[in-house]
């Protein structure tokens, strides 16, 4: 499976790891706000594919380095796409009642002895996250992102997200401001992300939002000349 991350362009967008993967079989699984979701064709793995998101390699982080734990999911691949998306290969998850979810988030933010090791994991790279990133939330306590794996183990997922709201709120009201908070590169297909949850959002008001955000880069380019 990580071939295929591995065969993937340098310039990949998200839009050419979709295809990618597709073409290698892997079907659709779901998509959230700011995210879709493949499964593999054995059912063993999921992959992650987001045109923007800027939390993503403080999550794949994450999962690394709290692999030790056995509570976070298992990461396979994480490959950062052009423009800022992001993509990460994973163990196939299952759904857990919401009681056994709120207890592990409890178990979190009481940094109970059963959890310490992986809280002190996820606290230090949030940490680090909040001072690099504008719009760094706080720890996502949604019951939805605890899960288990095909072991049985629970597991913690995506505890880290940007504040989209404010995020976006900057982008279009603001944008002079927004442009010299997040480089080009990594908000490229800020637009692009999928919304299924909380959208719709018309293609005008993302068409309005892409055209004040390219005025603000050209008056920036400009000073800088």
């Amino acid at each position: 499976m990580t071939d295929i991350v591995d065969d993937l362009p340098p310039e990949a967008s998200h839009r050419d790891a979709e295809r990618a993967f597709r073409e290698a079989g892997w079907t659709p699984s779901g998509a959230g706000d700011w995210a879709l979701a493949l499964r593999s064709p054995d059912g063993v793995a999921a992959v992650r594919i987001s045109p923007f998101d800027p939390v993503g390699p403080y999550t794949a982080a994450l999962y690394r380095e709290a692999a030790h734990t056995g509570q976070v999911p298992r990461l396979f691949a994480h490959r950062r796409l052009a423009g800022g998306g992001d993509l990460q290969v994973m163990e196939w998850l299952h759904a857990v009642d919401e009681k056994d979810a709120v207890a592990f988030h409890t178990a979190i933010a009481e940094r109970a002895p059963h959890v310490a090791e992986l809280v002190d994991v996820v606290r230090r790279i949030h940490a680090r996250a909040a001072r690099a990133l504008p719009w760094c939330g706080p720890l996502d306590q949604n019951p939805s992102n605890i899960m288990r794996g095909s072991d049985g183990r629970l597991v913690a997922c995506d505890l880290y997200y940007a504040d989209g709201p404010a995020l976006y709120a900057m982008a279009g009201s603001d944008p002079t401001r927004f442009v010299t908070l997040l480089p080009e590169s990594e908000r490229r297909y800020l637009t692009e992300i999928p919304l299924a949850e909380s959208g719709p959002w018309d293609e005008a008001s993302r068409a309005a939002m892409r055209r004040g955000i390219a005025v603000a880069d050209a008056a920036r380019a400009d000073r800088d000349a």
